[in-house]
């Protein structure tokens, strides 16, 4: 349920509501704009007489919301939402770009990737310490020892890290990193979303790989519910009948989530093309069809790479796609695409 306040309500008036409301054991999320203040209501709203609430003097417009996820609505959080990463701010009309390798492998490697796509323009960097593996066989990360790597790079270049958590037993080993991903894999391990919930670090969420944009907002509301609202969704391409490339990106969900949600959208072009030379030519569609920012596999020689080779790009080839990304993304906030109600 949705309330909208007059402008300027009476104080006194909007404390008994709340007052009322919590002991009703409904949580309440409050969004001030210029001209209103909307409270959003989350929990059993339907023992909730939305008449009598309409008829208080401070009340414009009760609505009841459809939608089963309820924090991360947009019509509970008009405003896109914006996520501050030590100085970086992901959402809120910037370009974030997350760069770095599949796998960390070395410290030099590590290091050395770093300090070239922070060069290039990158704001995060990115790189595998637990990796999900298809085959129980293939390397699976140098796990601990991997995020003490990142650290370093951290400190050698003042990138914030992203790295993926595997399980919410690894929950401790994540309190030095900035941002915590979860995987496809994981998008609907509930377990894990409500540890997650329970802590203040941002969380990206990409989408599963079959997943409708519901069953992910769904997720994002498993870690929202537990007070964490700071969730990054991260498009990396969906399971089509298609097999030329890895995965199938759906740049639509760009405009659909902008709609359905206030949370900041990031797009990853590596995992859904699968191959390199298509990630400088569908990252700048992303771009182009208003995506908060990007999350690219940089590998400095991706021939040897022990992870995802194929889909890395090189730090020169980064070097101008971050250059164009940029100019695109200036010129689309200058040249924004026609809008349809």
């Amino acid at each position: 349920m949705i309330v909208i306040l007059k402008n300027n309500p009476d104080k006194a008036q909007l404390t008994s509501l709340l007052s009322w409301l919590k002991e009703k054991n409904i949580d309440v999320h409050e969004s001030v704009g210029i001209s209103h203040t909307i409270l959003g209501l989350v929990g059993d709203t339907a023992s909730l007489d939305a008449n009598l609430i309409s008829a208080l003097d401070i009340v414009e417009d009760v609505k009841r919301v459809q939608e089963p996820y309820k924090h991360a609505n947009r019509k509970f959080h008009p405003k896109p939402t914006v996520i501050k990463v030590r100085d970086t701010q992901i959402g809120g009309g910037t370009l974030t770009l997350m760069a770095g390798p599949c796998s960390v492998e070395s410290e030099e490697q590590i290091v050395e990737i770093a300090k070239r796509v922070k060069a290039a323009g990158a704001n995060i960097l990115r790189g595998g310490a637990f990796k999900p593996r298809t085959s129980p066989y293939a390397f699976q990360g140098m796990g601990t020892n991997g995020i003490e790597l990142l650290k370093i790079a951290r400190e050698e270049t003042g990138l914030p890290i992203v790295t993926e958590i595997m399980d919410a037993e690894q929950l401790d080993y994540f309190k030095d990193v900035d941002i915590i991903q979860v995987g496809a894999r994981n998008m609907q391990n509930f377990n894990m979303l409500k540890k997650l919930g329970r802590q203040e670090k941002p969380v990206l969420l990409k989408r599963g790989l079959s997943a409708t944009y519901e069953e992910w907002l769904m997720s994002a509301e498993y870690i929202m519910s537990g007070g964490n609202h700071n969730v990054i969704l991260c498009e990396r391409g969906i399971r089509t009948f298609e097999t030329y490339t890895r995965n199938t990106l759906d740049l639509g969900a760009i405009p659909v989530l902008r709609r359905l949600t206030h949370l900041p959208i990031i797009i990853d072009p590596s995992h859904a093309a699968g191959k390199a030379w298509l990630v400088p030519q569908t990252a700048p569609a992303a771009v182009a069809a208003g995506a908060d920012g990007l999350i690219i596999e940089v590998h400095n020689n991706p021939a040897y790479a022990v992870c995802d080779g194929p889909q890395s790009i090189k730090p020169e080839v980064f070097d101008k796609l971050a250059a164009h990304l940029q100019a695109l993304h200036e010129f689309m906030k200058s040249h924004p695409a026609p809008e349809i109600n």
